[in-house]
């Protein structure tokens, strides 16, 4: 399919409507630059999904974190069923880059905990933009970070026939070259296996299912998909592309001459280093590179060999890398969601990345081409923009001024007001700071009876976990969420606090933009008279939109003093909340409380620690071994805790737990 299939049991309402034409005539005008300035709650997403059905082009949509990412791209999957929808963030659960420290002499190397489902839904996007046009990723800033060559990876696709004169042994060399691994034994991501005359590959974009290729003789005789846990057959296929194992790829016979070019550029700068006395560091780099092509001359492989990209790529010094961005071809569409956080997030990739690589390159533990493997400079990531709108509902002052039309005269910005459900912006109160611990557990209490839920913004990270500690002892369920957290943990903490199973979130700068929480009625800003980034106008306009989706919306502000920052969003709120009480008296609208249905998140086969423990039901065999592994850590981590209190009957069950997991660990090795 080559055209979008907007699905949806709801029409654009009047105020939907005319921020759908505008934004469409802009684009149909040729208009590089157009904002929607939508409040919370309006159906920003939904007028987004319109306007990508008319356009009816290949799209991106830029997130600045990965929890609104996974949010919305759940969004544009409901929208669009029968469409390629995908998501796109850093598949790392853990990094720490590689650096060096000069002043203390330490040296860090790169260490990482790959997410192998996240690692595996890239793969689908990147596959997707490069054999169908009807595809929408909603991707985090990392898209503007190296990505192996488009043309280069397509190349390595391998495709299969029925009825193709190959042997298995050539399809395994093949597979080799890609990257993949054979594995007789255990069948997982970007391996293959051999048994008679039957070859099995694992693809590399694939979650659940395999590719089954039988062979007679060297002929292909049949080619099927099949589950890999029920070896049932799903379909019977003519014809299947396998694409590669990694995003930095490239064809043997290519690799020599890449292998030669670094070896040439490892000769000047071992030259460059004994010319200026540094011994030390013609060592270091002469024996990390050796090592890293000999890698290469065995394997087409080496760790890190993402600082290697620019020769594998054919790029010239100083060009800017191959990302997602080139993924879509010159004819695409750009959204970009919460345009006020997500640019400046983009302005600042580059520079925090040169600074480190040089150090590396300094002192010898990585070549000049090292700064080649890095983000889009913002110039750069300018250049590659053919239409972008921008959405928010607080624009910052770079989208307001690109924003302007050729004439200079009049912004492009449609401005997105009602909310189809009649609800109000929330009524906004300013209490004590003196108060506002004690203020806001009575606070909570009182929405807990009535099964709504609270979101509480603090100033630090310590600030949240010690008013959540001081809130269990009170026996409010509630948890934090903060950078620290793990990203698919994010997700199932959103989930059970919108289940119940928390009546209260706390968090810093995460609880901000994007949040689609309808059972939250109310929001405590803790310090809000705090001037700064967590206290901004335009933050503080956000967070009080977290409360604008519940017909009982409030917003508490503790400050005793109002700032310049607290007075603008208080009264921008409440003039949202006067055209919207207009609205309603004009059509006699009720406000009711946006339904949502609680739907799984995109990351389905994640259980946590904490439902095995509670003995909640769970289909082991829908849990992947990574995810399984994951548990057993964290309840090896609860048990100790539970021994180290003397709590050794719950240390107990959770070794029960532990015992049964590894059991079915055990069988799915087998």
């Amino acid at each position: 399919m080559n055209k979008f299939d907007l699905q949806s049991k709801f029409s654009p309402n009047d105020d939907q409507s005319q921020a759908i034409d505008k934004l469409y005539n802009w684009l149909e005008k040729g208009e590089k630059f157009s904002t929607l300035l939508g409040a919370t709650g309006t159906g920003k997403t939904f007028t987004i999904a319109n306007i990508i059905n008319k356009v009816n082009k290949p799209t991106l949509v830029i997130s600045h974190n990965k929890t609104l990412a996974a949010q919305l791209a759940q969004e544009f999957q409901s929208f669009f069923p029968n469409n390629a929808v995908h998501y796109f963030v850093s598949y790392y659960d853990y990094y720490q880059p590689e650096s060096y420290l000069p002043t203390s002499d330490t040296y860090i190397a790169k260490e990482t905990q790959i997410n192998e489902e996240i690692d595996r839904l890239r793969f689908e996007a990147t596959t997707s933009l490069l054999t169908r046009k009807d595809v929408i990723i909603v991707a985090s800033v990392s898209c503007i970070y190296g990505l192996g060559k488009p043309e280069e990876l397509l190349k390595q696709f391998i495709t299969i026939n029925k009825g193709e004169e190959i042997s298995i042994k050539d399809i395994a060399h093949k597979l080799v070259s890609i990257q993949y691994e054979r594995n007789d034994t255990e069948l997982t991501r970007g391996m293959f296996r051999i048994s008679g005359d039957v070859l099995e590959v694992f693809p590399a974009n694939s979650k659940n299912n395999i590719i089954k290729i039988e062979f007679f003789g060297n002929e292909i005789e049949k080619i099927s998909v099949i589950t890999t846990l029920t070896r049932k057959t799903l379909e019977i296929l003519n014809t299947f592309q396998i694409p590669p194992a990694t995003h930095h790829v490239t064809e043997k016979s290519k690799m020599e001459p890449i292998i030669k070019q670094i070896e040439q550029d490892l000769e000047l700068q071992l030259e460059y280093f004994r010319q200026n006395n540094k011994p030390l560091e013609a060592e270091r780099i002469e024996q990390r590179v050796r090592y890293d092509l000999e890698m290469m001359r065995e394997t087409g492989f080496c760790s890190g060999i993402e600082n290697y990209s620019r020769y594998i790529d054919g790029r010239k010094p100083g060009t800017m890398p191959y990302t997602l961005i080139d993924y879509f071809g010159d004819d695409f569409l750009m959204v970009m969601d919460e345009s006020h956080i997500t640019l400046p997030q983009i302005r600042a990739m580059y520079n925090g990345d040169y600074a480190r690589k040089k150090n590396l390159i300094d002192f010898g533990f990585r070549l000049p081409a090292a700064f080649d493997n890095r983000p889009l400079k913002k110039e750069e990531f300018d250049q590659k923009i053919p239409q972008m709108v921008f959405m928010s509902a607080t624009p910052g002052p770079e989208e307001l001024e690109k924003c302007f039309d050729s004439n200079k005269t009049k912004r492009k910005i449609a401005e997105q007001i009602i909310r189809p459900t009649g609800l109000l912006d929330p009524i906004i109160e300013i209490r004590p700071t003196n108060i506002q611990v004690e203020d806001i557990a009575k606070e909570i209490e009182k929405r807990t009876i009535n099964h709504e839920r609270t979101l509480v913004t603090t100033l630090t990270k310590k600030t949240a976990e010690d008013l959540a500690d001081y809130l269990l002892d009170l026996g409010v369920k509630t948890t934090y969420l903060h950078s620290e957290i793990k990203t698919m943990e994010r997700l199932d903490i959103l989930k059970k606090l919108r289940q119940g199973k928390y009546d209260c979130l706390i968090g810093v700068n995460l609880l901000r933009e994007g949040l689609d929480l309808p059972e939250v009625s109310l929001i405590g800003i803790i310090d809000a008279d705090k001037e700064g980034f967590l206290r901004s106008k335009t933050s503080l306009i956000q967070t009080i939109g977290r409360a604008a989706r519940h017909q009982n919306g409030k917003v508490i502000m503790y400050a005793d003093k109002i700032t310049d920052s607290m007075n603008f969003a208080i009264k921008e709120t409440n003039r949202r909340r006067k055209i919207q009480e207009e609205h309603n008296k004009k059509y006699g609208i009720t406000p009711t409380t946006i339904q949502k249905e609680i739907g799984d998140s995109m990351f389905n086969a994640f259980v946590s620690a904490e439902d095995i423990a509670k003995n909640q039901e769970i289909n082991i065999n829908k849990i992947n071994k990574a995810d399984i592994k994951y548990m057993i850590e964290q309840l090896n981590l609860e048990m100790e805790e539970y021994a180290s209190a003397l709590a050794f009957e719950k240390a107990a069950e959770l070794r029960d737990k532990i015992e049964e997991l590894e059991e079915q660990l055990n069988k799915k090795k087998r």
